[in-house]
């Protein structure tokens, strides 16, 4: 009770997920059995068939469970000897298909891990142990890209993460127009893959690393390169039409993130300097020093 009040008046939410609306929402196929192993249980957060019945910190919810969660409580005191626990594997996190009461018990025993039988399902985009439900839908539409682009088979190394919805249809448009303008250039048919490539390693990855060379990430607080890269290029085009085609990523990078910074310390800095410019633009009052 006192953890769901806590969620109310955070708003972090108090539930597991569902096995079943991760596995539509990421398109998972394919499974690998990976036997006896030793798993963290804070990794562990979600539920094939019992998320109802459990919190995050698998407390159980109904009293109805209390009967069954003492007696496996006594056998796990007693140290005496239980099955492993069985878990779906996806990335960095678990769901349980069984073992529900042991795993909660041992949670409030206070281990840091318990043995269990894994079963690994495949999953295109990165999933870690701290997903929240509000995550995939933008996850979902990572994949989705992903199917479409096949960046992760062609550039296996990038990992392309937003915080905000609508960002991967962004970046499909900005490489159907790459590709466009490199069909011009080269006077030829330029394919999907070799455009999504080039695209990645001329125009992606220069912003990229703009931001990480500069450390401008520091003044977005809980933003990705992702957001900071289109945020960015949408800079670079007003900046272009200002001021003509001369402007560079970099330069837009650095003007962005001068004038746009969330951080709160920069952000006032940026607010006092740009007051004091303004005021120092003022023409004189009569009868008054200029400031």
């Amino acid at each position: 009770m006192l953890r769901s009040l806590i969620a109310q008046l955070t708003g972090r939410p108090n539930r597991l997920l569902a096995f079943d609306e991760v596995k539509e929402k990421l398109n998972l196929r394919g499974s690998v059995y990976r036997g006896i192993q030793r798993v963290p249980l804070d990794h562990i957060i979600g539920s094939v068939n019992r998320y109802q019945d459990f919190d995050r910190a698998f407390l159980p919810i109904h009293r109805h469970m209390a009967d069954r969660w003492i007696a496996v409580g006594t056998v796990l005191f007693q140290e005496a000897n239980l099955p492993p626990v069985r878990l779906y594997k996806v990335g960095d996190a678990y769901f349980v298909l069984d073992g529900h009461h042991r795993i909660s018990v041992a949670r409030t025993l206070g281990w840091q891990e318990i043995e269990a039988e894994v079963i690994e399902v495949r999953s295109r985009v990165p999933v870690g142990s701290d997903l929240q439900a509000e995550d995939l839908e933008i996850l979902h539409e990572y994949e989705e890209f992903l199917e479409r682009t096949r960046l992760d088979l062609l550039r296996p190394e990038a990992n392309i993460r937003f915080t905000i919805a609508g960002g991967y249809q962004r970046l499909l448009e900005h490489i159907a127009v790459h590709r466009y303008f490199m069909g011009l250039e080269e006077g030829r048919e330029i394919s999907e893959d070799e455009a999504v490539a080039h695209w990645y390693d001329t125009v992606y990855l220069p912003v990229v690393k703009t931001i990480r060379e500069h450390g401008l990430l520091e003044d977005f607080p809980n933003r990705t390169e992702a957001d900071l890269y289109l945020w960015i290029m949408d800079h670079l085009y007003y900046l272009r039409e200002a001021y003509g085609p001369e402007v560079n990523p970099e330069i837009a990078a650095l003007d962005y993130a001068e004038q746009f910074a969330e951080h709160p310390i920069r952000r006032l800095v940026n607010e006092l300097r740009r007051a004091v410019e303004g005021m120092s633009a003022l023409p004189p009052m009569e009868g008054k020093p200029r400031i």
